[in-house]
């Protein structure tokens, strides 16, 4: 929906919260390898998005907020053990007390052992790895 839809705020009018975006990075360490080929599970990613969330909900509402649900995952690329991850959330939409936020989690480093034990490289292009849209709830204003 967007702001000019029935029942929705003029856009002057519209959350500041809206559009706030955390970005984390992460080293994605061997012990986390859960597959063959040094690969890491989606859930780990899910795990990131978490984390991500968790901050949106403290910058947006001083309160860490609880995980409602997540829709529309998808896992678009590999994970490895090695690898260098951003994780971005985005505020999408702002509810009385939920909080609608958009994830992708990007590969901007990766490990590469093909050329030593302990190569790697920055990509000149992020990867992609996964896509979300998560709700959060946070506790309603005092008053």
């Amino acid at each position: 929906m967007t702001d000019t839809a029935a029942g929705a705020p003029p856009p002057s009018a519209a959350d500041p919260r809206r559009g706030l975006t955390v970005v984390h990075r992460r080293y994605i360490p061997y012990s986390h390898a859960h597959y063959a080929g040094d690969l890491v599970d989606g859930a780990y990613l899910l795990a990131l998005f978490g984390d991500a969330a968790t901050e949106a909900c403290i910058r947006t509402d001083g309160d860490e907020g609880l995980f409602a649900s997540y829709s529309d995952v998808q896992f678009r690329a590999p994970v490895r053990a090695g690898d260098v991850v951003e994780t971005v959330a985005v505020v999408a939409r702002v509810g009385t007390r939920s909080r609608t936020l958009e994830f992708e989690a990007r590969v901007v480093c990766r490990g590469r052992p093909d050329k030593g034990a302990s190569s790697a490289e920055v990509l000149a292009e992020p990867v992609v790895a996964a896509t979300a849209t998560g709700t959060v709830v946070v506790p309603a204003p005092p008053g």
